[in-house]
């Protein structure tokens, strides 16, 4: 029998697990180890990375969190009866403990969050199958009991845990990482099985890979507890055996219990679970009273948006819209457009003003019949197949601006129409860049603030985009901005404070700090989202998903972009002022692109507040290049980018445009 690590806190348990997933692995891979679990604390954010770069690697992936379990129920909130979780290690058996463990993941966030995201018996009692429990740590339930002197209690808990899992779904988790605490918890856990029956597993609670990371997560609890290395008082690991062991090193550990080691083999032989990629799961659109089908509707609606914006349309045009119609049939996508359709609709029957179009959906004449844009394709010579293509099937992207607050009143509209359960908006992960990890790493060490400056003036600066040069990169002569970085390799040389929060800085850097919300980014889907991601509630009540968009696609489900633009708050407040000072009504879509006097304006740089041409080098630009018309302005947004920028193409194309 082979020893497997079920016990692992990953890059994911947020300033706490240190275990980086695809170094992860290879550290599996190199002991020997076929398989690995991922139990991060009260998450599953890192269970589709983790499960994707074991299978890449040839290692069984093993997906389950380390829960918190309310000493009472999820919804009890008293600090002295309610402020401290018990731990509990679920494992997914199969796809139905998955969708299990995500949605009582879910509703630890939304209905249990206290101090912690907190699930309960109750939750338990309700969602248990297909999965495999773990007492887990000294803060679990019956670890807590033996603490405490409590064996019948931890016995009668233990019995209810097998009542519950079944003979063969729970098991007494044994650690030993030199801790006092554990020999006697040890002991309870020895003799509770041979009392009851109920198998043994041995783990090591892993929060980093090798015995010298102990540092490093260090390093990681002070930066999430404001603290410094030298408090005496912060909560701090006891000892530095929390690392990836060897089979070797867990047996020598265990002489006596070869059983507990065997059955990590065992669990991990009953878990199998896996994620089908690359289907989608489309909502289905809810068709209007007297509607039965929704291609026929689709079609109605593309033929009477035809007549609207082609009043004088001939037989060309409508073979292109033909054409359109026919491959979103092919590929599956009428509802989407339907969809988008409907509640850009709401959205202007509601007053809320909505963006033109951009990207390459401005280039359907379906989406302009359906007016989900505004921009005629046809007039602006708009490719179609650079948006869908059959032969590189991929979700269609129409990018929508909305006012801002109006922007919320759409997202609610949606999961009012669709259900709560099957829209959300999507998390962010904000990782610890290079100037922030010199700064934390500064910081901790109590060093003064201006010593943390002095480090971290002496980066090179930013790339385009604004992105810090990696430390690691600074010391590899192979690296594209090694030259550029002397000034900081001769100060980490000469000065032993600078070395020494760089070499700490070094072991953070690029490991998750927090989450957030994404700008634009809603997932909605055809069954509830809880099926393929856990989801979060936010201190603002906000409910995003636990996956980010792109992983939340490649799973099926559908990424909608509502972009808030306050530059269409001013458009729809001037539109309002001017009504209210009795001037005639304006429709902006109906503005000439041929105005002189505009054009003279923006060849001043005279456009503060004017949407992507209000920075100081597009200001700049726009009076090298001079527009004349509006080509011009879609030219210079175009070259406005890093590549282009980095070539000097934007002031090159100027010059030739001005004839220099």
């Amino acid at each position: 029998m082979a020893f497997t690590h079920l016990h692992l806190h990953t890059e994911y348990s947020l300033l706490d697990g240190a275990c980086q997933i695809n170094q992860l692995v290879e550290r599996v891979k190199a002991l020997g180890q076929s398989a690995v679990a991922i139990t991060d604390h009260g998450v599953m954010y890192g269970v589709i990375d983790f499960y994707r770069a074991c299978k890449a690697a040839g290692i069984k992936p093993v997906i389950g969190c380390e829960v918190y379990v309310a000493p009472r129920t999820r919804f009890d909130r008293v600090h002295e009866l309610d402020g401290s979780a018990r731990h509990l290690v679920l494992l997914c058996r199969n796809e139905e403990g998955y969708r299990n463990l995500s949605y009582m993941v879910s509703m630890a966030f939304t209905e249990g969050f206290y101090i912690k995201p907190r699930i309960d018996m109750d939750l338990l009692r309700e969602h248990h199958e297909g999965l495999i429990a773990l007492s887990a740590c000294l803060a679990g339930e019956i670890p807590r009991r033996l603490s405490n002197g409590d064996y019948e209690g931890a016995k009668a808990h233990a019995l209810e845990m097998r009542e519950l899992f079944g003979e063969d779904g729970y098991y007494l988790e044994i650690q030993d990482h030199r801790i006092p605490e554990q020999q006697a918890v040890i002991a309870g856990m020895l003799r509770l099985s041979r009392e009851t029956g109920i198998p043994l597993v041995a783990t090591n609670d892993c929060h980093y890979l090798t015995r010298e990371d102990a540092a490093m997560q260090d390093v990681l609890m002070c930066v999430q507890m404001g603290k410094l290395v030298e408090d005496a008082d912060r909560m701090r690991f006891e000892t530095d055996e929390f690392y990836v062991k060897s089979e070797d090193e867990m047996r020598a550990l265990f002489p006596n219990c070869p059983e507990a080691i065997d059955n990590t083999q065992k669990i991990v032989d009953a878990c199998n679970v896996d994620f089908e990629f690359g289907k989608y799961h489309l909502p289905e659109f809810k068709l209007p009273r007297g509607e039965t089908d929704g291609d026929a509707y689709f079609e109605k609606l593309c033929w009477q948006g035809f007549g609207r914006r082609y009043p004088d349309g001939g037989e060309e045009l409508k073979n292109r819209l033909r054409m359109e119609m026919g491959v979103i049939r092919q590929m599956g996508f009428v509802d989407y457009f339907l969809i988008v359709s409907d509640f850009i609709g709401y959205a202007k029957e509601h007053g809320i003003p909505v963006g033109p179009g951009r990207g390459s959906g401005a280039g359907s004449m379906v989406a302009y019949c359906l007016r989900i844009t505004d921009v005629d394709p046809i007039k602006y010579g708009l490719i179609f197949e650079r948006f869908l293509n059959p032969e590189r099937v991929s979700l269609p992207d129409i990018d929508v601006d909305f006012d801002p607050e109006g922007r919320l009143e759409v997202i609610d509209y949606c999961r009012e129409k669709y259900g709560h359960d099957k829209v959300a908006q999507c998390v962010i992960y904000g990782t610890i860049k290079t100037k922030q990890a010199l700064k934390d790493s500064a910081r901790i060490m109590g060093y003064e603030f201006a010593m943390g400056e002095k480090v971290t003036k002496a980066l090179p600066p930013a790339a385009t985009g604004g992105k810090d040069v990696p430390l690691h990169d600074i010391f590899d002569p192979k690296a594209k901005r090694y030259a550029e970085a002397r000034e900081f390799r001769e100060l980490y040389e000469s000065d032993p404070d600078a070395k020494r929060i760089t070499d700490e800085a070094m072991g953070i850097e690029g490991l998750i700090r927090q989450t957030g919300v994404h700008a634009c980014a809603t997932i909605m889907g055809s069954e509830p989202i809880t099926d393929t991601s856990p989801l979060l509630e936010r201190t603002d009540g906000t409910i995003t998903t636990t996956f980010e968009y792109h992983t939340c696609e490649t799973l099926g489900l559908v990424k909608m972009d509502f972009l808030g633009l306050s530059n269409l708050t001013v458009i729809g407040d001037t539109l309002k002022n001017i009504a209210a000072n009795g001037k005639d009504p304006i429709d902006y879509t109906k503005i000439p692109l041929d105005d002189r006097g505009t054009y003279e304006l923006l060849s001043r740089g005279d456009t503060l507040g004017v949407f992507q041409l209000d920075s100081d080098g597009m200001r700049a630009l726009l009076k090298s290049l001079k527009p004349d018309n509006f080509n011009d302005i879609s030219a210079l947004i175009a070259l406005y980018r890093p590549g282009p920028m980095d070539m000097d193409s934007h002031n090159n194309y100027a010059k030739r445009k001005n004839g220099l």
